[in-house]
């Protein structure tokens, strides 16, 4: 039923797929390599698109928090309360005191060396994976991941943090190499339970990147004059270079993708001449029968049309196969496709059907411009 009405609509796509069916093998190896050339483009546009994503979305709290430590002229190298307080006085966002210092803690599992922070609300820069952290947090401590691992503990568990026995409240989640915290390798414990009074740096979270640059200004502004009390840092220059290492990854990826493409057409390309020499008299037969040089070349296009496309839909269904589980891997949501992902895809299947066109004007014009009567003779 499909097939009449095909024939009766398109004549030549259905004349076109007939030739295609006779030589099965030739066929598919021809659609095979825009399959392997589409998913090159769109499963490695996919993969770029979900690491950076993945790294954005990490990289967003770090990029919205500005840093603050003693400057060069401060008088300690340590900020006190009243260091805090300056600071709490000219900003409308949440500040962190962070006190850190080094420790030992063991478990069930051994011993570690590790770093202890004290800082009130962790969890605006960093995720919980097990247990909770209550909102008046005053006892127990949170372990990073490395040191959950290494102690083989878990929430509810008891550690040894120098020399003293300590509640699991939460284990956290392991984290990316922008975080700032580099909490995998600490434990977390409460002001409460600190008896340090001195801070070695100031976090202000606030509420974008943007508003982290202003702040990082307002502050510069106000509490530093011709002298540096305060290092003030915001990662405005970092975000810039990130969105200049990703554009070079994307063109990288696109390269790719590109030059299998390439490769693919050329195969295209190979298999339209064979056909058009190895059907040289059945295309003069055509021509003496009443077919125009204009039918010849439809048909020959045809061909390499339906190559490219059924070549590039395959492709097309096994990227989002591959984007499924790259997602899942990076973003942890297999269906969190990315409109540059999306946009990826498509390009790898426009690229996949436009090759193969391209590819096959060369052996239609051939096939076109025989002669019948040579084709015949020969």
């Amino acid at each position: 039923m499909l097939d009449s009405t095909l024939s009766r609509r398109f004549p030549f796509l259905a004349l076109a797929k007939q030739n295609l069916m006779r030589a099965r093998a030739r066929s598919v190896l021809a659609m095979a390599g825009i399959t392997i050339g589409v998913i090159a483009l769109a499963s490695l546009g996919i993969f770029g698109a979900a690491y950076e994503q993945s790294y954005r979305n990490s990289f967003d709290t770090t990029a919205s928090s500005v840093l603050v430590t003693p400057g060069e002229d401060a008088p300690s190298p340590h900020f006190d309360r009243e260091n805090v307080k300056t600071i709490e006085r000219n900003v409308d966002s949440p500040v962190y005191p962070i006190a850190q210092y080094g420790g030992s803690a063991s478990g069930l599992g051994g011993e570690t060396s590790t770093t202890v922070v004290s800082m009130q609300r962790p969890t605006a820069f960093v995720t919980v994976s097990e247990g909770q952290i209550p909102e008046e947090w005053r006892s127990g401590v949170v372990v990073g991941a490395s040191v959950a691992e290494t102690l083989d503990t878990r929430p509810g568990e008891t550690i040894v943090l120098n020399g003293e026995r300590r509640r699991v409240r939460a284990v956290l989640d392991e984290a990316s190499r922008s975080n700032f915290l580099q909490p995998d390798e600490k434990v977390f414990i409460s002001p409460s339970q600190s008896t340090r009074s001195q801070y070695q740096f100031i976090i202000v979270n606030a509420d974008s990147p943007t508003a982290a640059f202003e702040t990082a200004e307002a502050l510069d502004e106000n509490l530093n004059g011709r002298r540096t009390f305060y290092d003030i840092v915001d990662f405005e220059s970092a975000i810039e270079r990130f969105n200049q290492q990703m554009s070079t990854l994307q063109t990288f990826l696109f390269g790719i993708g590109g030059v299998s493409l390439l490769v693919a057409s050329v195969s295209i390309l190979n298999v339209m001449l064979m056909s058009t020499i190895e059907r040289k008299e059945e295309i003069g037969v055509m021509r003496a029968v009443g077919y125009r040089r204009l039918d010849i070349l439809r048909l020959m296009l045809s061909e390499a049309a339906l190559l490219g496309l059924f070549g590039a839909i395959f492709g097309v269904v096994i990227s989002i196969g591959l984007g499924l589980v790259i997602n899942a891997e990076f973003l942890s949501d297999p269906f969190a496709f990315t409109v540059d992902a999306i946009t990826f895809t498509a390009l790898g299947f426009l690229f996949g059907t436009v090759a193969s066109f391209i590819s096959g004007l060369y052996p239609a014009w051939k096939a076109a411009n025989a002669r019948p009567v040579e084709s015949l003779r020969d």
